[in-house]
């Protein structure tokens, strides 16, 4: 299909048929609506913008004119996405020279952030508020998000044939379509998302009660179409009940993970019971936490060596 581009082509059209040609069926739905956005920016910022017109300024020009309008995080992801593209044409000889060699990402400045996650003295208080019945309902949901750092769709889709209460472990091999109308289990983020998460004793004696009658192959939480929105109104009420800051449900996430790191567990360790897949990924999410713990650690070193003689 790509065979008969040419330098002439405009760029937001080679773009847009490099994406069908080699993400469309490989990647998953909620990405591709990434890349077709990454798209309709070209196709507004540089409508005209040729193929072989695109040289180091007419790249840097692109991305700073995206920056105007986005956060510097957001132009990495927009820039990264058009790299790959960009590259396959240098290789095709559609362009002489690699473009996005050297580029300077820039971006506006960013919004006063909400808090992303609790320490532990926060998370314990605002589990405390929770009504924990008979009956799995969403207190339950955050309660299992808290203790596994499960992602919003991975924990939907959990099914009593995912514990393994013998070995104090849960499975975490699909997710569950919440974004769509029709439902149903969806893969995993990647690869490295399949895994098995270890589980406290308390938590074992908990679900294996909260889950007995529920059939093999069904959803625990789910008896009519989900919503993040409604996930997340829910835990920002205990939030405010408990007097901690208000997270999200993917904040309970990086409270999971906080918490491990400040414990002293290893990246790797943390990277996996995430299913992330990379150590990279973890390391860039959480690094003003890895840097306290250096800092830490430097003050550790200092006052051993302080105390030989």
């Amino acid at each position: 299909m790509l065979e008969s581009v040419s330098k002439n082509d405009f760029f937001c059209d080679y773009y847009l048929r490099w994406i069908t040609v080699y993400k469309e069926g490989a990647i998953r739905k909620i990405t591709m609506e990434k890349y077709r956005m990454t798209h309709s920016w070209i196709k507004k910022l540089a409508p005209e913008l040729k193929v072989g017109e695109l040289t180091r300024v007419t790249y840097q020009e692109l991305l700073n004119e995206y920056a105007k309008y986005h956060e510097k995080q957001t132009t990495m992801d927009f820039h990264h996405q058009l790299k790959c593209a960009v590259l396959d044409a240098v290789d095709e000889g559609l362009i002489d020279r690699d473009p996005t060699r050297k580029a300077i990402i820039k971006g506006k400045t960013p919004k006063n952030k909400k808090p992303k996650y609790l320490n532990q003295y926060e998370l314990h208080q605002m589990l405390d508020t929770l009504n924990l019945g008979k009956e799995a309902d969403w207190d339950w949901f955050i309660l299992l998000v808290a203790k596994t750092g499960m992602r919003f769709s991975e924990a939907l889709a959990l099914t009593p044939a995912d514990f393994d209460f013998g070995h104090q472990m849960v499975s975490v091999s699909k997710t569950y379509n919440y974004k769509g109308d029709t439902g149903g289990f969806l893969p995993t983020k990647n690869k490295s998302s399949v895994r098995k998460i270890q589980i406290d004793w308390r938590t074992v004696v908990q679900f294996s009660e909260l889950i007995k009658n529920i059939p093999e192959d069904q959803p625990i939480f789910i008896s009519k179409r989900p919503f993040n929105s409604t996930v997340n109104g829910i835990l920002a009420r205990h939030c405010k009940a408990a007097g901690v800051p208000v997270i999200t449900i993917h904040g309970l996430r990086h409270t999971h993970a906080s918490i491990l790191l400040f414990a002293g567990v290893s990246i790797a360790s943390v990277a996996r019971r995430l299913g992330h897949s990379s150590m990279n990924t973890t390391q860039k999410t959480y690094l003003h936490i890895i840097q306290e713990l250096e800092n830490k650690d430097i003050n550790i070193v200092m006052r051993s060596l302080s105390e030989l003689d």
